[in-house]
């Protein structure tokens, strides 16, 4: 049974009975010539205006007090924990131009891979080796705008890495055109004027 319930239970008894006390003291207030006979239609009456007065006032305002009483025992919901705000990582310019360059070089590696085998594409190996080589350097020179705080596309050290990624892929598309040219003539002989071409256009950062 709820609490609710148990209170307005006992405001209707507790009503009933004030009112039926009440209704029995004014009663024997007053002096009356009553026969004996009619004392059981003055209890009837007592309990029936005990009961209009006092029983549903009573329950009445118990269930208030019920309402209450419940509201007060209901442990109160703790606010959710705030949790900080997962700090954002600044964006860095930096990181940007270094994987453009990282992407050409895996492509041409990736091109390379093609490329049937042959003394040509052992050739064309190293220049890729050389190419990851340089990709070191494109890694020191962003360290270097980072440990400079530059923040300005403008500074010298961003051109430098902004030409880079440029020197990557236009090596990138050399890389390319040199290795379908040798899908139909792999034989060094054959390929060895690219190959020199192509080696020499190597983006030399270290320079």
């Amino acid at each position: 049974m709820g609490i609710v319930v148990r209170s307005a239970l006992w405001g209707a008894a507790i009503g009933t009975l004030l009112m039926g006390a009440f209704v029995t003291a004014v009663d024997l207030a007053v002096p009356s010539d009553k026969p004996p006979s009619s004392a059981f239609i003055t209890i009837l009456a007592i309990l029936v205006v005990a009961f209009m007065t006092g029983t549903i006032p009573g329950a009445v305002v118990g269930t208030g007090v019920g309402f209450i009483r419940r509201s007060v025992r209901q442990p109160r919901q703790m606010p959710r924990p705030m949790h900080p705000p997962v700090p954002q990582q600044p964006y860095d310019m930096w990181s940007d131009l270094v994987e453009r360059c990282a992407a050409s070089t895996r492509r041409v590696a990736a091109a390379v891979q093609t490329v049937p085998n042959s003394a040509a594409k052992d050739w064309l190996w190293r220049i890729s080796g050389q190419l990851t080589k340089e990709l070191d350097d494109v890694r020191g020179i962003a360290q270097l705008g980072r440990a400079l705080g530059a923040v300005d596309r403008q500074h010298p050290v961003y051109q430098r890495l902004l030409q880079a990624t440029h020197d990557f892929h236009q090596f990138e598309n050399e890389v390319g055109r040199v290795a379908l040219q040798m899908f139909d003539h792999p034989e060094l002989d054959e390929a060895r004027t690219h190959l020199e071409v192509l080696e020499k256009q190597l983006p030399q950062l270290s320079a």
